[in-house]
Parts: structure tokens; C-alpha cells; sequence
């Protein structure tokens, strides 16, 4: 009976040790101390905490130092870093404007729909560049024509 209650304990330890799950999200360390607002299964999650921009922005930079395929890129009402190689997250989305709570962090995972549509517009996008090549060189074929058929009956 002691032997079976000791290994029940070991397993316990064992699996209430790795609570390393509640510090990230995707593989992406969640900063200490923040609020949850809002999970959206394992595809998006929504934080505030009480820092600066600049302070939360150090720390993801810090944390995601040395991995390959980051970008960082800054606009007007957030800072976004994305992660163009395979990773299981896709997106940490950093608010400049704090609200009541603090700064707002949104970490996204990479959605088929997104994917899907940005191959669609892309595609899209070919031809209708193709079409507008097209349009431009019919047209300068023409000019081309009428101009060399007037001099040819002068």
C-alpha cells in the first residue's frame, strides 16, 4: 500500500512539475504577472500587462534572441513581430497604447484561412497584372500598326 501511494506521489510530482505550459502559449513565453483576457482555443491569445510598450517589447526581443526567420516591424498603433519560418505561432502583436489594464499582447497562431487567402490574392494579382500587360501592349500594337500603315502610304 506504501509503494502504491509513493508512485501515485511520483507521478503526481512528475506531471505538476512541467507547469511550464502556463508560461507559454505556442512556444511563446507569456510575461509574468499578466492578465488573460482572452484564449481562443490553441489558435490565439489575448493578455494585458502592466508595463510600457518599450518594456514588453524588450522582453519578446530578449526571449526570442538568436532564432532565425523574426521580423520585427513597427507601426503606427502596434508593434508586430512575425515569424516567417515554421513555427507553431505566427504573429506577437504588441499595442502602443496602454489601456485601463496595461498593454495589450495578442499572440496568433497561423490560420489556413489566412494562408488560403494570401495565396488567392496573390494569384489573383498575377493576372490581373498579366491583363493589364496585355491591355497596355494591344494598344501600342495598334499605335504601332496605324502609324506604320500611314507611312507606308505616303
Amino acid at each position: 500500500m506504501i509503494k502504491l501511494i509513493s508512485v501515485c506521489l511520483g507521478i503526481l510530482v512528475m506531471f505538476s512539475s512541467s507547469s511550464k505550459a502556463a508560461e507559454q502559449f505556442l512556444g511563446v513565453p507569456i510575461i509574468p504577472g499578466s492578465k488573460i483576457v482572452k484564449k481562443v482555443d490553441n489558435k490565439r491569445l489575448e493578455f494585458v500587462v502592466n508595463m510600457s510598450h518599450d518594456q514588453v517589447l524588450k522582453f519578446y526581443k530578449n526571449a526570442l534572441k538568436g532564432l532565425k526567420d523574426i521580423r520585427i516591424r513597427e507601426w503606427k498603433d502596434s508593434t508586430y513581430i512575425e515569424d516567417d519560418g515554421n513555427r507553431k505561432w505566427h504573429s506577437i502583436d504588441i499595442a502602443r497604447l496602454p489601456t485601463r489594464e496595461g498593454i495589450k499582447v495578442v499572440i496568433k497562431k497561423d490560420s489556413w484561412t489566412w494562408i488560403l487567402g494570401t495565396l488567392v490574392l496573390r494569384y489573383v494579382g498575377v493576372f490581373v497584372v498579366l491583363m493589364i500587360l496585355f491591355i497596355a501592349l494591344s494598344i501600342s500594337n495598334k499605335i504601332i500598326h496605324w502609324m506604320v500603315t500611314r507611312m507606308e502610304n505616303q
